[in-house]
């Protein structure tokens, strides 16, 4: 009889997806079968079905895909998803009242329960609430597939224990343990020696402390084009580059030069008419330059640009408004990247007890570290 494992968060973007791959990458290691699904998908950005594929007419979620996808699984091994999370959907289920999972749930839970010598891995949607317009919340998921339940949980401080609390009250014995993530690298083993006692003091199993990672909460300059609605002024063959701070160009060229040198893989926002800056920009760690307000950039700049192969975007917005919506993307877009991806695994491997995880779900754990 297979087993299913649920990974909830207490809310969105708190690293479920690259938990899901570091952890099925370990149970294919130890040579298990898995199965990965989201039951409730909440993304369908990108072309899904496959012309000739056995899910042709399924639902399979984008995280889905990508994670089935990079880590080899056949088409069979991808659980489709029973409803599509978004405002038309919401609108209709509303309208008619409607708070049951419907009969997809029991042909899901009928799958699920069929022999299969393996692990079948749900990713529940962003909160504990999330979902129950559908009938899928992790709450109920968890109930109605006598799920086990793994929390990937943002941790900022001590505080951040109260929705851990709430959340274990809700799940009871159907949690398992939890893994904090996004911890300040410097706290990491404070953490460790100090408050993972005390959880554990207070019921929670932790099977990991992961830290907060500048490459996993990027964005490629493709997607901060797409929400900028930016134009491409150069090097449109170079948007797959992983922007992972901002830097704002509004200071003096000798400052900004001092702070461009301390950044990494920079967006530079700055004022169409500040080229002196833009240079400089161009010269420092540099992932894309951001343009705003009137004007257009200098012939020099654009040679310049090129020649660094540094995509040059132009926004009609203003630099506070381009500003906002760079930093809502940071943290807030997901896991699609293969960069990502290898990172992750090495993440969950190095900072997870997944021995610890496969002993309690009654897994043999025969994992090589090189895999």
């Amino acid at each position: 009889m297979g087993k299913t494992l649920m990974i909830g968060s207490c809310e969105p973007f708190s690293g479920k997806s690259a938990f899901v791959l570091g952890l099925a990458r370990q149970l294919i290691a130890a040579n298990k079968t898995i199965r990965f699904g989201k039951p409730l998908a909440t993304s369908l950005e990108f072309e899904n079905h496959v012309e000739g594929s056995a899910s042709k007419d399924l639902l399979i979620d984008d995280d889905v895909r990508f994670i089935g996808e990079t880590l080899g699984l056949s088409e069979k091994q991808l659980i489709p998803s029973l409803h599509l999370l978004g405002p038309a959907s919401a609108d209709k289920r509303l309208a008619n009242s409607d708070l049951e999972a419907g009969e997809g749930f029991e042909s899901l839970k009928k799958q699920l329960h069929d022999p299969f010598d393996g692990v079948n891995i749900l990713e529940a949607a962003g909160s504990l609430h999330e979902g129950l317009l559908y009938g899928l919340s992790l709450c109920q998921l968890a109930r109605g597939l006598n799920a086990k339940v793994i929390l990937v949980h943002l941790w900022k401080d001590s505080c951040s224990v109260d929705a851990l609390i709430a959340a274990k009250e809700q799940l009871g014995d159907h949690l398992i343990g939890i893994v904090l993530n996004a911890v300040k690298p410097e706290d990491v083993i404070d953490l460790e020696t100090s408050v993972v006692p005390s959880l554990e003091d207070l019921g929670f199993v932790v099977f990991g402390v992961m830290p907060r990672s500048p490459l996993l909460r990027s964005v490629t300059v493709s997607e901060l084009v797409r929400r900028l609605e930016a134009r491409i002024i150069c090097c449109p063959e170079r948007l797959e580059l992983m922007v992972e701070t901002l830097s704002i160009g509004a200071m003096s060229v000798n400052s900004a030069m001092e702070f461009f040198r301390k950044c990494r893989n920079m967006a530079v926002v700055t004022g169409a008419d500040r080229t002196d800056i833009q240079l400089a920009a161009l010269e420092a760690s540099t992932q894309c330059l951001i343009l705003t307000g009137a004007g257009e950039p200098l012939l020099q700049l654009i040679n310049r640009a090129e020649e660094l192969e540094v995509p040059l975007l132009k926004v009609d917005h203003d630099t506070l408004s381009t500003v906002e919506v760079i930093e809502q993307a940071f943290g807030h877009v997901r896991l699609h990247e293969a960069v990502k991806a290898n990172y992750a695994f090495r993440l969950v491997e190095e900072h997870c007890d997944l021995d610890r995880l496969f002993l309690i779900l009654g897994i043999s754990s025969i994992i090589t570290k090189d895999c």
